[in-house]
């Protein structure tokens, strides 16, 4: 006789599976639907609108609204006002990102080793940032920087026109961002330093390891990933001033201050060439896109190295 082989049973466990991981996936969208209706009402279809107006002639003011392709953009890289403002942007970045995220980690060091008052420290450090860019701007127009009377000249005994002197504008300006804003990397900084692992140091410690010999080899490298946040947040956020500077210098003295963003605004909203200046900032864009992809890059190839 033949034996007979009995047929293998049919399981529905993977189909199962695949249901509820499908039933899961229709109501996770549910969830996030309000958030991406939001988000391409308001930064899909605004980023898409202008780019449509950077390849067009249109005008607030009236006139025809032409297709004309990339005829903004030649005509903007040929324009000094242009790379004159882009220039100042970039001077800009270079001099506040260094020192913000220097002194950010210097306050947190600090903060994170006193032993008193840490509350009173945190906000004196993280207080400024919580300003309006207008009250900053009143602030350091009105007490700090007045040549006759203002607490800087008071200080140094000097009479310089901080504001008024294109020399120094771009110093003054740097100056003054870097007390509004260090307190984000401060606090960036403190709670990745309040998430290293106490051990590390007394096994160090136990080695003969001293202060500076800690801080050398666990403290900074633990705080590589960290320092690269900062350091891509405050590239973005430099290459976009447009507050402060607008505020107390209107671009001045000479156009020395003038970031690129207040040309845009000028060209669009004075001038009314609304084409035009989508398309300086979208060459704005560009650059952002290409230092951030770069900083990224820098952090993947130094992440393998330590790997």
């Amino acid at each position: 006789m033949m034996a007979t082989t009995a047929a293998a049973p049919v399981t529905t466990a993977p189909v199962a599976h695949i249901q509820v991981r499908r039933r899961w996936t229709q109501h996770g969208m549910l969830f996030v639907a309000p958030f991406l209706v939001i988000y391409a009402a308001f930064l899909v279809w605004p980023t898409v609108l202008g780019l449509r107006m950077s390849l067009s002639s249109v005008n607030i003011a009236g006139g025809n609204n032409e297709f004309v392709g990339f005829a903004n953009y030649a005509e903007a890289f040929a324009d000094p006002r242009m790379w004159h403002s882009l220039w100042n942007t970039v001077v800009f970045t270079v001099l506040s990102t260094i020192p913000l995220v220097l002194l950010g980690l210097g306050f947190a060091l600090l903060v994170h080793n006193l032993r008193f008052l840490q509350w009173l420290w945190r906000l004196s450090f993280f207080g400024p940032f919580l300003l309006p860019s207008a009250v900053v701007a009143v602030l350091w127009l009105q007490m700090i920087y007045p040549p006759e009377y203002g607490l800087l000249n008071g200080t140094l005994g000097t009479d310089v026109l901080w504001l008024g002197n294109p020399s120094v504008a771009m110093w003054s300006m740097v100056l003054t961002t870097v007390w509004w804003t260090v307190g984000f990397n401060f606090l960036l900084y403190l709670a990745a330093l309040q998430s290293i692992p106490q051990h590390l140091y007394d096994a160090a410690a136990i080695d003969g390891a001293t202060a500076w010999t800690k801080l050398r080899s666990i403290t900074l490298p633990l705080l590589g990933r960290t320092t690269g946040l900062i350091v891509i947040l405050q590239l973005l956020a430099s290459l976009k001033v447009f507050d402060q500077i607008y505020l107390m210098t209107n671009g001045g003295p000479e156009e020395a201050t003038r970031p690129i963003i207040e040309y845009a605004y000028e060209v669009g909203f004075s001038g009314y060439r609304i084409g035009y200046a989508s398309a300086i900032t979208y060459i704005l864009f560009v650059l952002i896109v290409i230092v951030s992809l770069g900083q990224l890059r820098l952090l993947r190839k130094r992440e393998e190295a330590l790997s």
